[in-house]
């Protein structure tokens, strides 16, 4: 048995030992330069992938736009598409996505975007999946490049894709009550702005009807990533409940951001209950000694966000008059269909449900 082990150990030294003796003789910076190249082949990698999904989306809108201009001018009805779906498959039987559903998606495609520009420079990079999403989901042209430039700012997946339209994105973001425009220069007032939504959904917190804010705060600091998603592209997660010691007092901030696009620290306080008046002064406190005790000569002044199950928004601006540190004022939902019209309520299709129906298409 030694004997053996003592031949694996002769066999490990013959392959390790020259291996270490090559990289000796290597020049100084040789595994800094392998790095680099590792860098830009996997950058490379990328791009090939993603223009070969924009080649792929372009060339589906010349084969919808194709079909419509044969329907439209000869009169052509849906068999043909069954039979051109055969016809394709034939000719090309490595390829996916010439089934009937799919070139019926892609006369939609090119129906509902007309403007070959717009394609080209926002539709084609997003996934065909992303845009089918678009197709059955929104019919207004302006809202549908509006979650088209969003899926691309924020690289929202299907999924997340379809959970951001379900909840009205487009009419939660920059709809907090806030006193941004009295506290912060014109471009970083619009830029907050757009950064803070009301209501924010928290559809992963599971039962939350009687929580309490610290049970609150730990389920979102679990679901971290999901919560990271909600506040929206900028946001990096610095701590929570902060230490800040004043005179013999301490006190502790619940959550503290820092936000890269507006260059400053975000205070994030909870509250379970409705708004009071009280609660901007505590904000305000602590956002007061973030900008004493934390900023940095190159960091803009901090903003804070509360989030409450209930504001009265008279009171809301109110209570935010005179104060001078930019604070945003936002509900928190735990449903996003509590948040949404009741007569859409009943007609809107679950994640599950419709990658069902994607799934029953395995060429899409």
């Amino acid at each position: 048995m030694k004997s053996k082990r003592k031949q694996l150990g002769n066999e490990i030294e013959k392959v390790v030992f020259p291996l270490a003796e090559n990289v000796k003789e290597m020049p100084d910076g040789y595994i800094s330069f392998v790095d680099e190249l590792k860098g830009f082949i996997k950058k490379e990698k990328l791009s090939t992938i993603l223009h070969a999904n924009q080649r792929m989306i372009l060339m589906y809108w010349h084969i919808g736009k194709a079909i419509l201009s044969k329907q439209g001018t000869e009169g052509w009805g849906t068999k043909v598409i069954d039979r051109l779906s055969a016809d394709l498959k034939d000719a090309f039987p490595e390829e996916t996505g010439f089934s009937t559903r799919n070139l019926k998606y892609m006369r939609k495609f090119a129906e509902s975007w007309t403007d070959f520009e717009i394609v080209q420079r926002t539709v084609a990079q997003i996934p065909w999946r992303s845009n089918i999403t678009l197709l059955d989901k929104i019919r207004e042209p302006e809202l549908r490049l509006w979650y088209a430039q969003k899926t691309i700012e924020n690289g929202f997946g299907k999924d997340v894709l379809v959970f951001q339209i379900e909840s009205e994105l487009h009419k939660r973001q920059g709809n907090a009550v806030s006193n941004f425009l009295d506290t912060l220069p014109p471009f970083e007032s619009d830029l907050a702005k757009q950064s803070f939504k009301d209501p924010y959904i928290f559809n992963f917190l599971g039962n939350a009807s009687h929580i309490k804010e610290m049970e609150l705060e730990q389920k979102l600091i679990d679901h971290i990533q999901k919560f990271l998603l909600e506040l929206g592209q900028g946001f990096a997660f610095v701590g929570r409940q902060v230490h800040l010691e004043l005179g013999d007092s301490d006190f502790y901030l619940d959550l503290l951001f820092y936000h890269i696009k507006l260059k400053c620290y975000v205070v994030i306080e909870l509250k379970t209950g409705k708004l009071e008046p009280g609660h901007i002064s505590q904000l305000n406190m602590y956002m007061n000694v973030v900008n004493d005790a934390l900023c940095g000569k190159d960091d803009n002044k901090t903003i804070g966000l509360l989030l409450v199950k209930e504001k009265d928004k008279i009171v809301a601006e109110y209570s935010l008059a005179g104060v001078n540190n930019p604070i945003g004022i936002s509900n928190w939902e735990k449903d996003i269909k509590k948040s949404l019209p009741d007569n859409l309520k009943s007609s809107l299709p679950s994640i599950e449900e419709i990658e069902n129906e994607f799934d029953k298409d395995e060429e899409l």
